[in-house]
């Protein structure tokens, strides 16, 4: 969310970031903020020359009172009481425009980084870097599906029956391998001076508004029926809700936070659930990164966050390249966002494993988190990546390392979480 200060001195800049984002229907809620937020101004300056005029004249009263000047005191009283009720009605006025203001700023888009291409979705993202050399077996890439049922692994079908399309049942050396992973990344992330957490993997409404756009907790969030709870889509939401309604001494940053979890997500409007296929799916299990931080060192919190990604994929000997998004398919909160994506040999071209997005202050301004320092209080950036989510993880795994005879290479940094294997067949 903008600082209302911000749009009000710059309409013009806050109208073109949203011509950039390709969301020309939002140019009108810019006009309407202004113009309710002068409406709110006036409404707040009269209801404090009001108070003022009340307090001087509840102060006449009892001298009034005491002169034995009833009748005045009584006008007295009754000029208080007029300008109470319209006290009231002012303050009814103030709480409707603020809910106005509000309900219209949490929609209006953050402004984007310089340095963001222009482009209207995610066809017109633009390579940054690739790491690894891209390789194409001489034998067939079998479908990730097909892999895993030679090799006794996965149970759609079951599934399907128990939960429907998007669940799925891991077995075996499969289920070990995608836990193995998750552990793997764990200390990966430890070794590199995170703090480990496992988290709520529920939230009420006030976080959930805090830390995404409305359209993506519609596209995303399942809700408890009958209770204000939803079901996380990505542990970085209660992490990042950790921190609602806190003030941290400038000490405390950065926070720099690994955290596990389950995610649930309902992916409407995304491209489909497969119904063989672990890629896009309604529960899968996660590895993230958190940091809050002074805001002049997001920049390079960002870079350090997706290249923790980069290397962690490269140290299991997967091809990677990031891939900056450009304006259109960017969230309404990121101020810049990279994706990283895996090479996949069967089809010859790389796909989304992870997402690198600095937020700015968006974030802590929604969920009133702020640092303290000497001067005044500020609002800190908010961060986030993925360091692996498998299962859509093990398909960029088992292409790479699938070998001629069927088999599965296992890489150096997982076998002492597989018992020492070195292949799986």
């Amino acid at each position: 969310m903008l600082d209302i200060k911000f749009l009000r001195n710059n309409p013009d800049l806050v109208k073109e970031n949203i011509r950039k984002k390709f969301q020309e229907e939002k140019l009108v809620l810019v006009d309407e903020v202004i113009e309710k937020d002068r409406a709110y101004r006036d409404a707040k300056t009269k209801g404090d020359a009001l108070r003022n005029q009340r307090k001087t004249i509840s102060k006449e009263i009892g001298g009034l009172m005491g002169k034995g000047l009833k009748e005045e005191a009584e006008a007295a009283k009754a000029k208080v009481a007029a300008i109470a009720q319209e006290l009231s009605d002012l303050e009814v006025l103030e709480q409707k425009l603020e809910a106005e203001i509000r309900e219209r700023m949490l929609v209006i888009p953050n402004i984007i980084d310089p340095s963001v291409p222009i482009g209207k979705d995610d066809s017109e993202n633009v390579e940054v870097q690739r790491y690894g050399e891209p390789v194409v077996p001489a034998f067939e890439v079998p479908y990730h599906i097909d892999i895993m049922e030679r090799l006794h692994g996965v149970d759609l079908d079951s599934a399907r029956k128990t939960s429907g399309n998007g669940f799925y049942y891991l077995c075996g050396d499969i289920a070990r391998l995608h836990s193995a992973i998750l552990s793997y990344a764990r200390d990966f992330m430890i070794d590199r001076g995170f703090t480990y957490y496992i988290p709520p993997f529920m939230i009420r409404s006030d976080v959930v508004t805090g830390v995404m756009s409305f359209s993506e907790m519609e596209n995303m969030m399942y809700k408890i029926e009958g209770e204000d709870l939803y079901l996380i889509g990505t542990s970085e939401h209660s992490m990042i809700g950790k921190f609602i309604d806190t003030i941290l001494d400038e000490q405390q940053l950065p926070q720099a936070l690994t955290s596990y979890s389950p995610c649930f997500r309902k992916e409407v409007g995304a491209h489909g659930i497969e119904e063989r296929g672990v890629y896009r799916i309604h529960q899968f299990e996660k590895q993230e990164m958190v940091v809050v931080c002074k805001p002049e060192e997001s920049p390079v919190w960002f870079e350090r966050l997706y290249q923790n990604t980069v290397d962690f994929f490269r140290s299991m000997d997967i091809p990677v390249r990031t891939l900056e998004c450009c304006s259109g398919d960017l969230a309404d909160l990121k101020v810049k966002s990279i994706d990283v994506e895996a090479w996949s040999p069967r089809q010859q071209k790389y796909f989304e494993v992870g997402s690198c997005s600095n937020l700015g202050d968006a974030q802590a301004r929604r969920l009133g988190i702020r640092v303290r320092c000497e001067g005044s209080n500020y609002f800190p950036h908010t961060l986030n990546n993925t360091v692996v989510a498998p299962p859509r993880m093990l398909i960029a795994f088992l292409e790479n390392n699938l070998q001629a005879d069927g088999s599965i290479r296992i890489p150096e940094p997982l076998r002492m979480y597989m018992g020492g294997k070195t292949q799986i067949g």
